[in-house]
């Protein structure tokens, strides 16, 4: 068809790309160092949590289809300026560092096949990266997500490979349950709360997709449909990888800063160069992938933000041709360098998950007000109100068991974007004004 439109496997794609990143292949082995066996509950009760959010993301893309900026926008309008702004700041530092998490990912990744220890040549491939998957971004939205496509068909098969490969082992070595022992301390409830923010982190992506609904073929269902796939097929993937994972090495020998625990589990099992250099390039291609997928959705938040008049003009620089916003990309992506050198991978992920967990929260709550306000669209999600109070629930207590230093930054951040609207309003005002919030 040539109405310009993106098809449902182009949509699905575009949240696996977002999705299966430096979570899987970065960020698996945080989890079953924090939690032994038991990160495969935690791979399922936040994928729960994901396709509750994603029900969500698919209802609230339906009632506004042409907004841009997803949970910013949802809470926008919604709520209006001061909440929509606090909303969209922390949502796309969120993105902004995000960016940093899966380009140091990649960089690690290729430090390794090309055999280089100097922690520095890291840093210097995620800014190449970032650089390149900038220029794609700039040609357009639709060769961005046609290039993610691809990518995500090679990584799906790159995983599957690793899995194939882990079951063969299993079954031609004898299965040995011992791998899967968990220590007291991996076993206790504050271990699985802290594996489970991380692995928030691994299924963050899927919102993606809302911030272009309104180019997906089919509109708001087809859209929430690919939404709502992309995130069952990751969850389907992320558990039996973790499996894999165990097989091949036991949950003891996993630690919180391996930076590529496919490769390591594959080299304790003595996997054939072949399957090495395979999951290696997978990991390249899927860090990259998710990239793109980040960028692209940093940018059309923040050019929502400039549309609705909350940042400066200078940032309303849209494409319509290429449905790209330039300025929003080449700021976005600067961003993300920067963010690059601010601490390792997995301070940087906890602190772009707190903005991920509000965002989502915020949108959770929208859903809630647009319910009650009647306003419904083309999908409505199921099981209403129960739902969109579990996510409530769910989202608040992994923010309140955050790490302190990224939970501080959080909060620290959330007040600068209150103390920062307010000013911008005051600047504006002739008088001050002084709001009656009761009757």
């Amino acid at each position: 068809m040539g109405d310009g439109k993106l098809s449902l496997a182009l949509a699905t794609g575009a949240g696996l790309a977002a999705i299966i990143g430096a979570g899987i292949f970065v960020l698996s082995g945080t989890t079953i160092a924090l939690a032994g066996a038991n990160s495969l509950l935690a791979f399922l009760l936040v994928g729960i949590v994901a396709i509750i959010i994603a029900l969500e993301v698919g209802e609230l893309g339906s009632i506004l289809p042409k907004t841009k900026g997803a949970s910013y926008s949802y809470a926008y309008n919604a709520f209006g300026s001061e909440l929509g702004f606090m909303t969209g700041i922390v949502q796309y530092f969120s993105y902004s560092s995000g960016i940093a998490v899966i380009a140091l990912g990649f960089g690690s990744y290729l430090a390794t096949v090309l055999g280089i220890s100097v922690a520095s040549y890291e840093i210097i491939f995620a800014i190449a990266l970032i650089i390149a998957l900038a220029v794609i971004n700039l040609i357009g939205i639709r060769s961005a997500i046609e290039t993610d496509f691809v990518l995500v068909v090679i990584k799906a098969f790159v995983l599957l490979a690793f899995i194939g490969f882990a079951l063969m082992f299993a079954l031609g070595n004898g299965f040995s349950i011992s791998n899967f022992q968990t220590t007291a301390e991996q076993g206790s409830l504050s271990s699985l709360f802290a594996a489970s923010i991380v692995i928030f982190f691994a299924y963050s992506g899927f919102q993606t997709v809302s911030t272009f609904t309104s180019d997906v073929r089919g509109g708001p269902k087809k859209a929430a449909l690919a939404i709502l796939l992309s995130v069952i097929i990751s969850i389907v993937l992320y558990v039996m990888i973790v499996v894999g994972m165990i097989w091949l090495l036991p949950t003891s020998q996993y630690s919180v800063s391996i930076a590529d625990p496919l490769a390591a589990a594959l080299q304790q099992a003595s996997a054939p160069e072949w399957l090495l250099i395979l999951v290696a390039i997978g990991a390249l291609i899927a860090t990259a992938s998710a990239t793109i997928a980040r960028i692209l959705s940093a940018s059309r938040v923040l050019y929502q933000m400039a549309e609705d008049r909350l940042l400066p003009s200078w940032l309303r620089n849209f494409n319509k041709k290429r449905d790209v916003a330039p300025t929003a990309i080449l700021l976005s992506s600067a961003i993300g360098i920067v963010m690059l050198f601010t601490g390792n991978i997995y301070v940087i992920a906890s602190i772009s998950n707190f903005g991920l967990l509000f965002a989502y929260m915020m949108g959770s709550l929208a859903l809630i007000h647009y319910r009650r306000a009647g306003v419904v669209g083309e999908f409505k999600m199921p099981g209403y109100p129960y739902l969109p109070v579990v996510a409530v629930i769910a989202l608040l207590l992994f923010m309140i068991g955050m790490p302190t230093i990224p939970l501080i930054i959080g909060i620290v951040f959330i007040l600068a974007s209150m103390i920062t609207y307010y000013g911008l309003v005051e600047k504006g005002q002739k008088k001050i004004v002084r709001r009656k919030l009761f009757k």
